[in-house]
């Protein structure tokens, strides 16, 4: 193994965290797409007074999932549907279909992303990338209403 030519990393900064707050946050979404959170979250922190730590999501469902992903061309939104379709398309035979023939393929969709997120917070705001944001993305054709819990530890 080689390392690499070019690595730096910053003096590390140490905090006490003596702030842990918790809130829900209720999304009514419209069905099968992706809905940008960043907003609501960057509030939580607002309301929170948090200056620095971190910031964890936890999506209370089996069906829809987080992400982080480009805020800046919807095709990439557009594209990594299409690409969780393929990988889990509807009528494929699955046995379970319950509530229709997106229930099994949405459960598919959701255990390849992810149900909780951690956003490192500095200076009172989310440390994200330019082009990133936080999704809310739902698997299911038909709208639902979606619980995330937002846990903030830090100060």
């Amino acid at each position: 193994m080689t390392s690499p030519k070019s690595v730096s990393r910053s003096t590390p900064s140490t905090i006490t965290a003596t702030t842990i707050v918790s809130s829900l946050l209720s999304v009514q979404t419209s069905g099968a797409a992706f809905t940008d959170l960043t907003a609501e979250v960057g509030k939580f922190l607002r309301d929170a007074r948090a200056r620095e730590g971190a910031v964890t999501l936890f999506i209370r469902h089996t069906s829809a999932s987080l992400t982080i992903q480009e805020n800046a061309d919807p095709t990439v939104l557009d594209d990594l549907m299409t690409a969780l379709k393929r990988a889990a398309p509807e009528n494929a035979g699955w046995r379970h279909d319950t509530e229709g023939p997106d229930d099994m393929p949405a459960h598919i969709r959701s255990a390849l992303s992810q149900s909780s997120l951690s956003i490192p917070v500095e200076d009172s705001a989310l440390v994200l990338g330019t082009w990133q944001a936080i999704y809310l993305f739902e698997h299911r054709d038909e709208p639902h209403r979606r619980t995330i819990v937002l846990h903030l530890i830090g100060e």
